[in-house]
């Protein structure tokens, strides 16, 4: 399969891109196989958490596959029709996929793979792990978002020189400047990213979606609507039983059983 989808214990689905011998690229059929992936993740309420990762020993992803996608996209740009944004793989326009999401890093993360790991909410790598936007160098920008996201997670200047250049960084660089949050070695990197996947899975499920949609707010709202946006949001979670829930399993001292009302 290009894209495999793995459901692990009841509330994580795993997403493999297995596409090594192209570094895991996307070509046409695998960019809308992968947003296939995504959209039966947003669909299916018993899933929580989703992992993104790549296969093979060399690459989480390399982005667009250069000899398809991108006379495909050029294709797109004559015929003068509105394009929107884009929607690299299903998950970089505007919030795509409404719960959390792990990119759990291998190898090289550039291009568009690196704009995937950019519209995940947590990334992790191994220490092998490089990550780049190359595409001035091929007379292009980084077009799934990555103008628009590294310089929120990296800061400015650190995007600038990387998207500047197109020069690569180092895990350790990588971790450093916040664009991971987690190195583990290579063996590790599966069990981290479903530990990882597991801790969000047992929160409220409610109060993690409002949590996940203030937080992204945060950058997009002045202080004051985003101030205001949150007091709406936890007004709400008040009201909810999942609250009432947890404020008794606290008290009893026992695993609160949320309902997601």
């Amino acid at each position: 399969m290009p894209i495999e989808f793995e459901i692990i214990n009841t509330h994580i689905a795993r997403i493999v891109i297995n596409r090594p011998e192209r570094l895991n690229a996307l070509d046409i059929e695998h960019d809308r196989a992968l947003a296939a992936a995504w959209a039966r993740f947003n669909a299916d309420p018993d899933l929580k958490v989703a992992i993104l990762t790549g296969s093979g020993e060399r690459a989480f992803c390399t982005g667009a596959d250069i000899l398809e996608y991108i006379p495909h996209r050029r294709k797109i740009a004559r015929s003068r029709v509105e394009q929107g944004t884009i929607s690299f793989g299903g998950l970089t326009a505007y919030r795509d996929v409404v719960k959390p999401t792990i990119a759990a890093i291998d190898g090289f993360c550039v291009a568009g793979g690196l704009e995937l790991a950019l519209a995940c909410d947590i990334r992790i790598a191994t220490p092998n792990a490089r990550f780049g936007l190359p595409e001035v160098r091929w007379g292009i920008i980084p077009g799934g978002g990555g103008t628009q996201r590294l310089g929120k997670i990296v800061g400015l200047g650190v995007a600038m020189r990387m998207i500047l250049t197109g020069d690569e960084i180092s895990a350790d660089a990588a971790m450093s400047c916040g664009l991971v949050t987690d190195l583990v070695g290579k063996s590790e990197l599966e069990n981290a990213s479903i530990a990882i996947a597991e801790r969000i899975a047992k929160n409220g499920p409610l109060a993690v979606a409002a949590a996940r949609k203030a937080l992204l707010s945060s950058f997009e709202l002045s202080m004051e609507q985003g101030l205001a946006e949150e007091a709406e949001l936890q007004r709400h979670l008040l009201l909810t039983n999942d609250a009432a829930e947890g404020v008794a399993a606290f008290s009893e001292k026992r695993h609160p059983k949320y309902q997601s009302s």
